[in-house]
């Protein structure tokens, strides 16, 4: 078997699926224990009564397989099977056949969706006063939409949108130093950039006003949710906000009335390009522009400026401001980490039932960046990929010896300690 350099004859191992002690994904413990004790399946059973549909029975843990199965970076109902396989369903307790799941998704309908909704904001309150919310510190919330690409032609709901790609348009809103979705709602993909914003927005400030934040609130978005409803209806519940605004002749002309004394080079910005930033007033707001010039492909600096403006009611200094806006990019991060793994896809045929997967996913991808922010604080939150690969997707063994269970994972593993570290900080948290 073992050949003279001391490695083992790959053609001479013998394969055999036979060991019922095995646990493919054990590091999903750290996340499940981390539910348990926000005590996510017992809200999902309070909330989403499905009434006498099909499949409408034990709505708690059907959500808990969904998500888990998330969490792992499932982007299809079938692989939700993989929580079947051998011994990972001691850990998480009885999980839902594929089959059964996706009936139970085909059941919602857009009133059982905002019960989905509503368990998001309660969970997103509990793991909040766990330690994972900003308390009396400032948030910054970047809000924006994105596509999600549908090859199918038969999916209720998708269309072409200004991107000129078939899909769903949903609108989200995340913290932008934990990368969390604090809100989020799947749209046909012919809807406006804006469609729904108000109602968005009404639901955004009152669920974190609900989950305790009560420092100071930042909204960041780009010129898509420009309008001044908008603006008024944040100013009226107490936010900051730096909000793009479109390049029409009339915000125009009040940049070109900035003297050309007024323009501020910004010292920092790639040696590509010519950045300044000034201010002007456009209404009764302050807008602050920001003109850019870049290289060609011949190396020559381009004849004219390429503008970004964005009006903003905070009245610290130019630069800071100016340099906070920029960083809403921080929001395709999130996207990122989203269409990475459930929003790879959207699995059903039905509208509803795409609906509840998005708010499922967003519900999944959370607990995976509470589990750094309250497991693991003062570290770098990572992408979903990277944290799956060092403290999720790990091989294990679950034995039991004197009535003791005990999971045995690999010796040697690069990150053991900050997975030992994290769940013992969530097994300290008290049940919500």
């Amino acid at each position: 078997m073992v050949q003279d350099d001391g490695l083992v004859g790959l053609d001479r191992v013998h394969v055999a699926f036979d060991d019922r002690r095995a646990v493919s994904d054990a590091g999903i413990v750290l996340v499940a224990t981390l539910a348990e004790r926000l005590q996510i399946a017992a809200l999902a059973a309070r909330f989403v009564r499905l009434g006498e549909r099909t499949g409408a029975a034990n709505a708690g843990r059907k959500v808990m397989t969904l998500v888990f199965a998330m969490v792992l970076g499932a982007d299809c109902v079938d692989d939700c099977d993989v929580l079947r396989s051998g011994r990972l369903s001691a850990l998480l307790g009885r999980v839902a056949a594929p089959s059964t799941l996706g009936t139970f998704l085909r059941a919602f309908t857009f009133g059982h969706v905002r019960q989905l909704d509503r368990l998001l904001g309660e969970v997103l309150t509990r793991a909040w006063r766990a330690g994972a919310g900003p308390g009396a510190g400032r948030l910054v919330v970047d809000v924006d939409s994105f596509i999600g690409e549908l090859y199918g032609k038969a999916k209720q709901g998708a269309a072409f949108g200004y991107t000129r790609r078939r899909g769903y348009h949903p609108l989200l809103a995340t913290r932008a130093d934990t990368g969390e979705v604090l809100h989020i709602r799947l749209r046909k993909g012919s809807a406006n950039t804006s469609r729904g914003i108000d109602r968005f927005l009404d639901e955004l400030i009152a669920r974190v006003e609900r989950a305790g934040a009560t420092g100071v609130k930042l909204l960041r978005a780009d010129s898509g949710f420009w309008s001044n409803a908008t603006f008024a209806k944040l100013e009226k519940a107490g936010w900051q906000f730096s909000i793009g605004v479109r390049l029409q002749p009339a915000v125009r002309a009040a940049i070109e009335q900035i003297p050309d004394c007024a323009w501020r080079t910004l010292e920092d910005y790639p040696p590509t390009s010519i950045a300044q930033i000034a201010e002007t007033v456009f209404g009764k707001r302050r807008l602050i522009v920001r003109r850019v010039r870049t290289l060609n492909p011949q190396g020559e600096l381009l004849p004219s400026w390429e503008l970004f403006a964005f009006v903003t009611n905070r009245n610290d200094p130019l630069a800071a401001v100016e340099a906070e806006h920029r960083q809403h990019a921080v929001v395709e991060l999130a996207i990122r980490d989203l269409k990475d793994q459930a929003l790879a896809h959207f699995p059903s045929g039905q509208f509803a039932a795409n609906a509840a997967w998005t708010v499922l996913a967003a519900l999944a991808h959370n607990l995976l960046r509470w589990s750094t922010v309250i497991g693991l604080p003062g570290t770098t939150v990572r992408a979903a990929r990277t944290l799956r690969r060092r403290l999720l997707t790990l091989p294990g063994r679950l034995t039991t010896s004197a009535r003791r269970w005990t999971l045995h994972l690999p010796a040697r593993w690069p990150w053991q300690h900050d997975f030992i570290r994290a769940l013992a900080r969530i097994r300290a948290l008290p049940a919500a």
